[in-house]
């Protein structure tokens, strides 16, 4: 069963009351567990998974934007070597996504569970946590000099693999709750991240423009 969302190529589905029941109280940690993951824009009326993958490039921006501003001071107070400076920018860039994303991806998944009872539908539209998890992922696999052209490019490409869903995304829907809500976008991030890595070294390589 995939995702109820317009801006994929499944077609919505709607699971019975017997294979999900929603609750008919909702408790604080509830609305925490909607909020979380909705991200805010999971009820926009046009393309909700494509406005999570928004947040997530958003999300990138900031944490790089915050993450190399550290790190460059510290290297600038240690006097680093400027040839190793980028190397290393890019080395702790990467660590501090790949620990942010995993953390993210932890969370998410509850979320995911939780809002998938209370909404009453399997994968419904309006969970995009799994959408930011997946873009953060494409994200981890460019150096930052290359974030500005990067960025456009990883997101394209993660709304191609997240829509088209290659092998084995589609199986990895089927794991149960919110840990089949955000795996398969893990592994639809892997794919968009490994392609970006290719155009990265052939851009840099000036084989492509």
């Amino acid at each position: 069963m995939g995702k109820e969302s317009s801006d994929e190529l499944n077609p919505p589905v709607e699971a019975s009351g017997s294979e999900i029941a929603p609750r008919k109280r909702r408790t604080f940690l509830d609305y925490v567990a909607l909020a979380i993951a909705t991200c805010g824009v999971g009820y926009f009326p046009i393309a909700p998974g494509t406005m999570g993958s928004l947040v997530g490039v958003g999300l990138y921006v900031l944490l790089r934007r915050i993450v190399l501003k550290y790190i460059f001071a510290v290297m600038d107070q240690r006097s680093v070597i400027p040839e190793y400076q980028e190397m290393l920018a890019s080395f702790g860039l990467i660590c501090v996504l790949l620990v942010v994303t995993t953390a993210i991806s932890m969370v998410g998944i509850w979320a995911a569970s939780r809002a998938e009872r209370l909404l009453g539908r399997k994968d419904p539209s309006a969970v995009v946590i799994d959408e930011v998890v997946g873009q953060l992922i494409t994200f981890a696999f460019v150096p930052y000099f290359l974030a500005a052209p990067a960025i456009a490019v990883g997101f394209v490409l993660f709304r191609a693999f997240d829509i088209v869903k290659p092998y084995p995304i589609r199986k990895l829907e089927k794991l149960p709750s919110g840990l089949g809500i955000v795996v398969d976008d893990i592994a639809a991030g892997l794919y968009a991240g490994i392609a970006l890595s290719v155009i990265s070294i052939l851009s840099l390589l000036h084989i492509l423009p």
